[in-house]
């Protein structure tokens, strides 16, 4: 896409023809109609489920849930997360957002924004192909501990990529085998880029080999933690920070 066609004019499509880990992502929103037209309209995106309580969005595969909070799940609270689009459409993000924060990663650059729940959706141009927004590559999960928390993501099959110098954060990626993996920024409590803040009861599902057996080895020996399986064979946890986690067996 040129840098000067609106991007929101192009609908979402997947990178490759794979299927993401990352099944899902909700976020908790007070006004349901204000938040997807919010959606809809800053990013082009189109509502392929509506409920009085739910209206759920497809990004490359992934489910994009905006969850007005009526009973648990409730859905995570001033998430940050990070839509993927190709470095060849970013520059027409930059001009739709020309006031927004701008971060630049060497490699790529992002975007910044917030939506009116304190939810901090980013921009980045980390994609080889497709168009319009291709996936969500990035969520951020605000932890106790961080050491403690990339303990139980790297038995969930996630490797660390990153550490922070300056800040107490680790970014990791995963699962292991996946074709189309996400990464996962654990912090302890702080503003981060962008003065993002990392996510509270962050709300995801995603895609593993064999979900019991990688709940109990990264859950196993907590016991404030209770894996609860699924007749589908997925498995919900809540994590010792509150996340809501489930684990779908892969396709």
């Amino acid at each position: 896409m040129a840098s000067d066609t609106d991007p929101a004019s192009e609908s979402s499509t997947a990178s490759d023809a794979s299927t993401p880990a990352l099944a899902s992502l909700a976020l908790e929103v007070t006004d349901l109609g204000r938040a997807a037209a919010w959606y809809a309209d800053t990013f082009g995106l189109v509502p392929t489920r509506r409920t009085d309580t739910e209206c759920t969005f497809d990004v490359g595969g992934t489910e994009l849930i905006l969850r007005r909070p009526t009973s648990v799940p409730r859905g995570g609270l001033h998430t940050h997360f990070a839509f993927e689009t190709t470095d060849h459409e970013y520059p027409a993000w930059r001009a739709r957002f020309p006031d927004a924060p701008e971060i630049d990663f060497g490699s790529f650059r992002s975007l910044y924004l917030e939506d009116d729940d304190g939810h901090a959706p980013e921009i980045g141009g980390t994609a080889t192909d497709g168009q319009g927004l291709v996936g969500i590559f990035e969520v951020v999960f605000e932890v106790a501990n961080v050491d403690l928390a990339s303990d139980c993501w790297s038995a969930m099959g996630f490797s660390a990529v990153d550490r922070g110098d300056e800040r107490r954060r680790i970014r990791m990626r995963g699962p292991v085998g996946a074709d189309r993996q996400f990464d996962v920024e654990l912090w302890e409590p702080q503003l981060g880029l962008a003065d993002a803040r990392g996510g509270v009861h962050v709300d995801v599902a995603f895609r593993v080999q064999e979900p019991a057996a990688v709940a109990d080895h990264a859950f196993g020996d907590m016991p404030s933690v209770t894996p609860r399986e699924m007749p589908d064979g997925s498995v919900e946890v809540y994590d010792p920070d509150g996340h809501h986690l489930v684990l779908l067996p892969t396709e």
